[in-house]
């Protein structure tokens, strides 16, 4: 398709998440820096009419054009994001109108590529276009979408997945990863990386990287939960054992094990290597440090048990995390 535009259509529907929305049209527009603007993009944004759409946010968002009138165009990648709602419970459920569900299975036949943002995996799925294929969402509908859609492999960890001419992606700010990744397909990753230079982003994060933020997720939820928290952040440097944590807290060994269980869905010892594994990856990107001094900082007992923790939560080694994040210069090896 080199020496025209590609046609992106984005789907406008009532209760849509703004970002979904706003996000992949701005990657997309800052090409026009780094090509000519006839073999850039040309995003349209559809909807089931004319009337201005009121997205999660509040904020009323224009289309360009009717989903009728856009199913008859020759579309280069339909965009499609999501939105959910949220119980009283505070629970988090993806929601599928039909009618929207319709018209992305009708522009999908009319598309080179499909791509959903976030929670958008739902409408893909609803449509069939997900069938048998490998599919990441947002981690807090990840499990919605596996019991909904038992054909469909799902991954809540990437921060996106392409399987053939069909892309899913994460988290609401996985949609500029996602975008970027979209130009590095079309224009080649050094104009990728000159885009992702212009968003003062890191080009760019690996599909495989983890979405999952150990220090916001999971949330306590009671007092002594979060007082042992504190106290495993403000040790972590220590070999800190179960046996620790419990005296900590006064109560007995299986106690303990039951109660992280119960309130973090996980284990004294995994949570204790995730939170290393957090605080190992703030000194990465901020520090020049050696993987030793960097592993003895955070509670790991040598270089080779820090990298191995990388690989099993975040399926990438420090170094290579590093590589990408890292907020000076500076290099150093695995081994």
């Amino acid at each position: 398709m080199s020496g025209m535009e590609r046609c992106i259509v984005v789907l406008l529907f009532d209760g849509v998440d703004l970002l979904d929305v706003t996000g992949p049209p701005e990657v997309f527009s800052l090409l026009r820096r780094e090509v000519d603007d006839a073999t850039g993009y040309r995003v349209v944004l559809a909807a089931e009419t004319m009337a201005p759409v009121t997205t999660a946010a509040g904020v009323r968002v224009l289309p360009d054009t009717t989903f009728q009138e856009a199913s008859g165009r020759s579309i280069d990648t339909l965009l499609v994001p999501g939105s959910v709602e949220v119980d009283d419970q505070r629970r988090v459920h993806a929601v599928a109108d039909p009618t929207v569900v319709h018209w992305v299975k009708t522009l999908a036949g009319r598309s080179r590529r499909i791509a959903s943002v976030c929670v958008g995996a739902h409408l893909l799925a609803a449509a069939g276009l997900l069938d048998g294929r490998r599919a990441t969402t947002h981690w807090s509908t990840a499990q919605q979408l596996a019991t909904e859609h038992p054909s469909i492999e799902v991954d809540a960890d990437p921060i996106f997945i392409r399987d053939h001419e069909v892309w899913t992606g994460a988290g609401i700010t996985a949609c500029l990863d996602l975008s970027l990744a979209l130009v590095a397909e079309d224009f080649g990753e050094a104009v990728a990386l000159r885009v992702a230079r212009q968003l003062v982003m890191y080009l760019k994060r690996p599909s495989g990287q983890s979405q999952f933020s150990v220090p916001i997720e999971p949330v306590s939820t009671t007092r002594r939960m979060d007082d042992l928290r504190h106290y495993i952040t403000r040790n972590l440097a220590e070999q800190l054992t179960i046996a620790d944590l419990a005296a900590h807290a006064h109560v007995s060994d299986r106690q303990l094990t039951r109660i992280f269980k119960t309130e973090l869905g996980m284990t004294p010892a995994a949570y204790l290597e995730s939170a290393r594994v957090e605080v190992a990856r703030n000194q990465l990107e901020s520090t020049d440090d050696t993987l030793e001094r960097v592993a003895s900082a955070c509670g790991f007992n040598t270089a080779a048990t820090l990298i191995r923790a990388f690989r099993r939560k975040l399926h990438t080694t420090p170094t290579e995390y590093r590589n990408r994040f890292r907020h000076s210069g500076g290099s150093v090896d695995d081994h």
